[in-house]
């Protein structure tokens, strides 16, 4: 009897984390092997950005709302033209007529998020950097319970820890290789806009997440091309009129911003796809070794030093990655308008061969209560 009580305590506790009856077949699938491929493909453009921005700046070119406009002009031209050319209620007209102020939001939000994280590094470290733009990951949860009614698991609160370890390994590779030691200029302004560079990260992709599993992906970018484009074309006329004048082109620095702008276009275009499969918080922790692939390449583009805890702290930020996503999220929202109905239909009945599965898991799990 009482090694029945025992067998159904933990039964609740495996409930309760999340865990039910999974086996490392029920874990190691394809689509966490996607997930995880695509997130550091994610990684890898975001690394294109950081490096050719070190060579820019290396260049005396300093134009953070330059770069991002190109980026939101180049969304314009592609996905805005599209929503353009739509019929009927899903024509940017008709967007614009309805949801017009939920998409200056999301867009203000986005424009204002990556200007803010490039001026911090202007009065604090590098160190101080990542640390606290991992800031964005709770804010986001909080967000995504609140707007999106996501539930979490105790395995994803376990996971996320995880990888924040996986980033203070990171941290004391830098203590230790002393490029966290230069003297800021106002660390207190700096930690304060890297803090809320995270908070208007985190609305903005929470906002990317509704947006792309309730509406489409050609909504998100097309509407964040024209508010993106517009809000940051004001702020570069006010900001960096001068700072552009005195730009002297020639093929290097211009192959450099267009490395830029591809990288970013492309990431751009790609992450929705990513946060429909998975989360927008999944995607934020797979983005957490982004810094360690632009280290890496710092290694043999800037001559930095190699440490350990680089792959120490990628091995674990990927555990820690593979955890968040074994075991799924459930959100009370309904999600609809997908892009393809017809990759939709077959990605649905994949979906509900699988939650039969694990609902079955689930009532052998509750059954053995």
């Amino acid at each position: 009897m009482e090694g029945h009580e025992e067998e159904r305590l933990c039964g609740k506790w495996r409930v309760a984390c999340g865990l039910y009856s999974y086996n490392l077949r029920d874990v190691f699938t394809w689509r966490l092997l996607k997930t995880i491929v695509m997130g550091q493909v994610l990684s890898l453009l975001i690394c294109g950005t950081a490096v050719s921005c070190q060579y820019l700046a290396n260049a005396g070119v300093e134009t953070p709302m330059l770069q991002s406009f190109l980026n939101y002009a180049l969304l314009l031209l592609v996905y805005t033209t599209i929503l353009s050319t739509r019929k009927g209620d899903r024509n940017i007209l008709q967007i614009l007529k309805t949801k017009w102020w939920k998409y200056l939001v999301m867009g203000v939000a986005d424009v204002e998020a990556n200007y803010t994280v490039v001026k911090a590094y202007q009065f604090t470290t590098l160190t101080s950097i990542q640390l606290l733009d991992c800031f964005v990951i709770p804010v986001l949860m909080v967000l995504s319970w609140f707007i999106l009614k996501t539930r979490y698991k105790l395995v994803h609160l376990i996971a996320v820890m995880v990888c924040l370890l996986g980033v203070g390994a990171m941290v004391g590779a830098d203590i230790l290789a002393g490029r966290a030691q230069r003297s800021p200029s106002d660390v207190v302004l700096g930690d304060g806009l890297v803090l809320l560079s995270a908070i208007l990260y985190a609305v903005s992709n929470v906002c990317q997440e509704y947006t792309v599993k309730n509406l489409s992906r050609v909504d998100f970018l097309g509407m964040m091309g024209l508010f993106g484009t517009v809000i940051s074309g004001i702020q570069l006329a006010v900001l960096e009129t001068c700072a552009v004048a005195e730009i002297k082109w020639d093929f290097h620095i211009s192959m450099l911003f267009a490395v830029y702008v591809l990288c970013m276009f492309v990431l751009y275009s790609f992450m929705p796809v990513v946060v429909k499969m998975t989360s927008a918080t999944a995607v934020n922790l797979s983005l957490l070794t982004a810094d360690l692939f632009s280290l890496f390449c710092g290694i043999f583009l800037f001559k930095y030093m190699f440490s350990t805890l680089y792959i120490i702290s990628f091995v674990v930020i990927t555990l820690g990655f593979v955890m968040f996503n074994a075991v799924p999220t459930y959100s009370a929202l309904p999600e609809s308008g997908e892009d393809d109905p017809a990759e939709a239909s077959a990605e649905r009945t994949a979906e509900s061969s699988s939650d039969h599965l694990l609902s079955a898991d689930r009532e052998t799990a509750v059954v053995s209560l």
